[in-house]
């Protein structure tokens, strides 16, 4: 498990960026916290950039949109899910589980 930050630093609505290899992209959205691989599987851009809409995040280069639960893109262009990544809150800090991953694009 890697660590993403403290809870009280990633608000409702707001995302951030672990880099890495793979760089991965952490929500707060509805009260819960996603994590999927922060690189559109349709071209390089960053979903972390991109705008949150309850349990989905669009791509900001091409409008691609991801459903954060299941990594699976919901319409053109983006073909290919990205791998989403299971969050663990505990002791109010944010870790995700990059040992497992619960789809794979």
């Amino acid at each position: 498990m890697i660590t993403a930050c403290a809870v009280d630093r990633l608000p409702e609505g707001e995302s951030l960026r672990i880099p890495g290899e793979p760089a991965i992209a952490v929500f707060h959205t509805d009260g819960e916290f996603y994590a999927i691989d922060d690189t559109c599987s349709h071209q390089d851009a960053s979903l972390s950039e991109g705008w949150l809409e309850g349990c989905f995040v669009e791509c900001p280069l091409h409008a691609a949109l991801f459903d954060l639960r299941t990594g699976m893109p919901t319409c053109l262009p983006a073909k290919k899910a990205v791998r989403t990544y299971p969050v663990v809150v505990r002791d109010g800090v944010i870790y995700v589980d990059t040992g497992s991953t619960e789809a794979v694009a």
